[in-house]
């Protein structure tokens, strides 16, 4: 029987219920006055430091790999986190949680595109089976009239393009003989940089003043985060980037949860519907002998 941390299921439902998190956290964040790329940096920043501390006892090749956490970090964190903080005050937390429940059918396109571990039929099924639920979500949002401005709603389609992109990307060029660990800590400290760039070229250095609005909303986050991006990774390696996308779909139904349990939120019948399909397409993607590892990483 295969350890948790090599365990598909596993770390799928711990990344994706961990990232589910995100969009309740990201609404209380903007409720009590964060910029938006302050939240997004704070999401980075504070993992990287713990992850690179966590990572110290690796000394050996920490200056390789730079170029390809820059990259990654720029599809996986830059531009998603950027325009979800950006936008979710306009369109809510649930679309943004939906833009996310998208990522698995674009990676599942790319991987047959590219030939990156492309999908086995009952993975696509799978796939299928969650993006279901997820137009029955959207479906269900529309009818009940919430909130959408048309600009915001086209800008969140390009997260789950550049999750897929990321997605693919890190499965392709992945360092070798680099552990998940490792690559975690290096993307994270090589999202600073570009985040923190546009913080401040866009508003100063005054939105760090805001942090002490929220002093525990900001550790739950960096706490939330940093879990987070472990399993990421590891899945990442694990399952490959198909199987990793599929996050979105437990994202996406976490998200909704929370919304019912913390923030007493209310959703119509087919919201429910919608998250039992993604349900069952997690569980139909895990029925077949799950996939071997890569020989990457460690």
């Amino acid at each position: 029987m295969k350890s948790l941390k090599d365990n598909p299921l596993f770390l799928l439902l711990a990344t994706g219920g961990l990232l589910g998190l995100y969009f309740p956290l990201g609404r209380l964040a903007h409720d009590a006055g964060l910029n938006p790329l302050l939240w997004a940096l704070i999401i980075s920043l504070g993992p990287g430091v713990i992850l690179v501390l966590a990572s110290l006892r690796d000394r050996e090749g920490w200056g390789r790999g730079w170029g390809f956490a820059l990259a990654a970090a720029v599809l996986a964190y830059v531009i998603p986190n950027g325009i979800t903080f950006a936008a979710i005050s306009h369109i809510g937390s649930g679309f943004m949680a939906l833009m996310y429940a998208c990522s698995p059918i674009v990676t599942a396109v790319l991987s047959m595109a590219f030939g990156v571990r492309p999908p086995s039929g009952r993975l696509l099924a799978g796939v299928a089976l969650g993006f279901g639920g997820a137009v029955l979500i959207a479906w269900s949002r529309s009818s009940a009239g919430w909130n959408s401005e048309t600009m915001w709603a086209l800008l969140a389609f390009l997260v789950p393009l550049s999750l897929g992109l990321g997605n693919v990307f890190r499965t392709a060029y992945w360092p070798e003989g680099v552990s998940p660990l490792r690559l975690a800590a290096q993307t994270n400290v090589a999202a600073v940089l570009p985040l923190g760039a546009l913080l401040i070229g866009s508003a100063g250095l005054a939105p760090f003043g805001q942090l002490a609005n929220a002093p525990a909303l900001v550790l739950l986050q960096v706490i939330v985060s940093t879990a987070m991006f472990v399993a990421f990774f590891r899945l990442q390696w694990v399952g490959g980037p198909t199987y990793l996308s599929q996050i979105g779909y437990v994202g996406a139904a976490v998200g909704l949860a929370a919304g019912v349990f913390f923030l007493r939120e209310s959703y119509p019948v087919l919201v429910w519907a919608g998250a039992g399909l993604i349900a069952t397409g997690v569980v139909v993607s895990n029925l077949p002998q799950r996939q071997a590892k890569p020989s990457q990483g460690n």
